[in-house]
């Protein structure tokens, strides 16, 4: 009887000693729920910045650098000395995203007029002469004007699309209908979409499908939503009240009628 009383005992000493270690635990994890984005997105924010400064900053003059600025304005001031000391080097990050942002809407508003289209007209020439920079200047050039020249051009819906094959269900982005040679060499008598489907978590590489329209499924969810089922690997899912009544199998069923 002793012998089991003692062994309460200790089980009761035992939850009593971890008690605070569980609440520990818990409140950690609901404090890296909260600070681990938040200290990611600064992180990537500060290299991003710090990157274009490393590009950007070696072409500006030394003159010109926040350093030399901040040395020849305030260095030789006695308030100045006394909270830095003498021969500081201040490092201003985002000088160099400053700089390029001001460049690139000067050439922007340069390349619009006249003389700057002749003068991106004769540059364009002198690079269609060399074969290996030609090509390299031309598929950038592409891809630079599709994302941000062509405002219009963007994925608009999110969809189902049967791949690798048939009853399995990934995720996709319509892009738009198929033509020319593409839409007329597909043997299939309705409108041939293509489709961009993403791989898993980096969204950004994935694999460019024509589907005949019946074999796509149009979602209700939005892009930035489907982006984020695939980034998450289905963890995050768009709508969270359908997902536990689909948990729960109180999802409406399917219709018969869906296209295979």
């Amino acid at each position: 009887m002793s012998e089991d009383a003692d062994g309460g005992g200790r089980s009761r000493l035992s939850r009593w000693l971890l008690r605070p270690v569980t609440a520990f635990r818990n409140n950690f994890l609901a404090g890296l729920v909260v600070v681990g984005p938040i200290a990611i997105t600064l992180w990537m924010i500060w290299a991003f910045v710090g990157w274009i400064d490393s590009w950007v900053m070696p072409f500006v003059p030394g003159y010109y650098h926040p350093d030399a600025l901040i040395q020849r304005w305030f260095g030789q001031s006695q308030w100045f000395i006394a909270i830095f000391g003498e021969d500081v080097h201040v490092n201003v990050r985002g000088v160099g995203v400053v700089f390029f942002l001001l460049f690139t809407s000067l050439v922007g508003w340069a390349a619009k007029g006249f003389i700057g289209r002749s003068f991106v007209a004769w540059g364009e020439r002198v690079v269609a002469r060399v074969p290996i920079v030609r090509s390299l200047y031309n598929g950038v050039k592409q891809i630079a004007e599709t994302i941000f020249a062509q405002q219009d051009s963007k994925f608009d819906k999110a969809c189902l699309v049967e791949y690798p094959r048939k009853g399995i269900w990934a995720i996709a982005f319509i892009s738009t209908n198929a033509k020319g040679e593409i839409d007329s060499r597909i043997p299939v008598d309705e409108p041939i979409i293509s489709v961009f489907l993403p791989t898993t978590p980096n969204p950004t590489s994935g694999f460019l499908l024509f589907v005949p329209r019946h074999s796509v499924i149009e979602l209700d969810m939005s892009v930035e939503d489907a982006a984020k089922l695939v980034i998450s690997a289905g963890l995050v899912y768009p709508n969270g009240k359908e997902a536990k009544a689909a948990v729960e199998g109180k999802a409406t069923p399917a219709p018969a009628d869906r296209p295979a």
